[in-house]
């Protein structure tokens, strides 16, 4: 047991950090461009950043789908497969880039007539825009990268990846910036360029450690080999385009539904008025802090899950799933002491608008039910992934979200923004309830039970 709660730590405990220095590329462009003197150098960097992460979100699949396989051919240890998806990953991400990059324009337009800010705004807007762009093949090219580590059970190279990202972000923003007197343009070049040298961090990283010692490089094949669509392999089971695509396919619009919600539940605060949707925005902060940390446990849950299933060890699985939810509880609990001691304070650091401080008060009981709500579909992503469970998933995301808005609609009359935040703890307990239900049936489909 202490071996699997080893290996759990190994991965989860990066993976932490990794997460949490995410949004940190976001809020230094934030706290930079805080210090040019106008809004709209803010309001041009919030309407981009929230652009390029919904792209970037929807094609998120490129580091779920990968994971999972890889760490799958790891338990068998197929060399093959391995270098298979490595290669193939990083071809549909450059694939996926450089449709981006001929539809930038059209793409660009589409958004702006949607969000509709003003022309000043729309300018600064599109400066922004048209750097980060470029940016597309490193970022989804990252995305597939890290998916491949976390499937070979190696979460320190991501979080070195990130935290190289940020430094390198913080330094050169701040010299094209105060130091060279460029604005939004200086903003977006910095963050372009830590994008490339993240991908870049991570393609060298991954030759030296993976491709340049044995046992890897005798046996590399010519790139067409692990490209090619045909089966020709020296493993009896090699993975095709058409299940790598069906996985990723399932994901993509798993992802479209967890997209639909999170919109709707922003634009229904933002429907009851300014003050609710600041205090919605503010609570939702608890949710994302807490996910940090379960999504570390569920890479972990990914990446060994996957291992131990291609590897025919059921009894490590059954040890991993198990130990898995033990550390997803220990962190419910932890965060949900620390929401009720300190949860109000943390909300007065957040804002000193007494308004949204004084109506907080009246929601944030509901963001102490959230770690409960959400341990158990957080823990069953990761070992759906792992386990390349992906319809499982979708069938579990569906049937949650058509519960979040039969409860939304039914209950916002009666109950107002309760409504709102019964629909959403709705929907994460019905994504657990829907998951535990499936996963017998997982079992039995993979050979899984003694």
């Amino acid at each position: 047991m202490k071996k699997i709660d080893r290996q759990i730590l190994d991965i989860a405990i990066p993976s932490i950090v990794s997460n949490i220095t995410v949004p940190l590329l976001g809020l230094v462009d934030v706290a930079i461009t805080g210090h040019l003197g106008a809004a709209s150098y803010i309001g041009a960097i919030a309407l981009g950043g929230m652009l390029f992460n919904v792209i970037y979100w929807i094609f998120s699949f490129l580091r779920m789908g990968t994971s999972g396989l890889t760490s799958q051919s790891l338990g068998r240890s197929d060399t093959d497969n391995i270098i298979r998806m490595l290669a193939r990953s990083l071809a549909i991400a450059m694939a996926i880039a450089v449709a981006l990059l001929l539809l930038q324009v059209p793409l660009r337009e589409l958004s702006l007539l949607i969000m509709q800010p003003t022309e000043e705004l729309r300018q600064l807007t599109v400066t922004y825009y048209n750097i980060c762009i470029w940016g597309a093949p490193a970022s989804l090219g990252l995305f597939a990268l890290n998916g491949w580590f976390i499937g070979m059970q190696n979460s320190k190279i991501p979080m070195a990846i990130a935290i190289t990202q940020n430094i390198v972000n913080i330094l050169v923003s701040l010299v094209l910036v105060f130091g060279i007197g460029m604005r939004v343009e200086g903003v977006a070049s910095g963050t372009l360029i830590a994008q490339w040298c993240g991908f870049l961090m991570g393609c060298l990283l991954c030759w030296r450690k993976y491709f340049r010692k044995k046992p890897i490089a005798p046996k590399l094949q010519p790139i067409t080999y692990y490209l090619s669509p045909k089966t020709n392999t020296h493993h009896p089971s090699p993975i095709t385009y058409r299940q790598f695509f069906t996985i990723n396919r399932d994901i993509f619009f798993r992802t479209l539904c967890i997209a639909c919600v999170m919109l709707f539940f922003t634009c229904a605060g933002s429907w009851q008025g300014e003050v609710v949707l600041a205090v919605n925005t503010l609570l939702m902060q608890l949710f994302i802090l807490v996910s940090y940390v379960m999504d570390g446990f569920a890479n972990a849950g990914e990446a060994l899950s996957g291992k131990f299933y291609g590897a025919g060890d059921n009894a490590s699985l059954k040890q991993t799933v198990s130990r898995i939810f033990f550390w997803g509880m220990v962190t419910t609990v932890a965060f949900t002491v620390v929401y009720v001691i300190g949860g109000k304070q943390f909300l007065g650091l957040l804002t000193n608008e007494s308004s949204v401080v004084e109506a907080s008060t009246t929601y944030v009981w509901w963001a102490y039910l959230i770690p409960f709500c959400s341990v158990a579909a957080f823990m069953w992503d990761g070992i759906f992934i792992g386990l390349t469970a992906s319809r499982q998933m979708l069938q579990s995301m569906f049937t949650a979200a058509v519960t979040f808005f039969i409860v939304y609609y039914t209950t916002i009359g009666p109950l107002g923004n309760h409504g709102l935040w019964l629909a959403f703890l709705c929907y994460m307990i019905v994504r657990s309830v829907v998951q535990t239900l499936l996963y017998p049936s997982i079992q039995d489909n993979k050979g899984l039970r003694h």
